[in-house]
């Protein structure tokens, strides 16, 4: 009984060292998606400047739970953010986008990101 138990903690001690390796861009997506759910304007900024990435490079393969950055903010409340990420899209960008009909048919309809989309995209 001491032995199966000695060899289960060695298994266990040896399987901890080892890690999957994340990719870089998993984990900067990782790091853009906390950043707009926590309506991090600032923090978003520093990520992408230290990264030298520009948001309009990335907007479109960066998916947080399932949503666009923008509807990703519009659904935790993260308006300076997402203000913030409308700021630096075309406004072709924002217009194909559907974000504001999306907002509207799923309860966000009082956000005030919507007015800033439909700015941006002059609707």
């Amino acid at each position: 009984m001491k032995t199966k138990f000695i060899a289960l903690a060695a298994v266990i001690a040896s399987t901890s060292f080892v890690s999957t390796p994340v990719a870089a861009d998993d984990q900067l997506a990782m790091t853009i998606c906390s950043y707009v759910a926590a309506d991090s304007r600032n923090n978003l900024r520093k990520v992408l400047t230290d990264n030298r990435v520009r948001l309009s490079s990335v907007y479109n393969s960066v998916v947080c739970d399932g949503l666009p950055l923008v509807r990703h903010a519009i659904k935790h409340n993260a308006n300076e953010t997402a203000e913030f990420m409308l700021k630096q899209l075309s406004s072709s960008v924002v217009a194909a986008s559907g974000d504001a009909e999306w907002a509207q048919s799923n309860g966000f309809a009082a956000s005030p990101v919507i007015n800033a989309i439909k700015e941006r995209a002059a609707i």
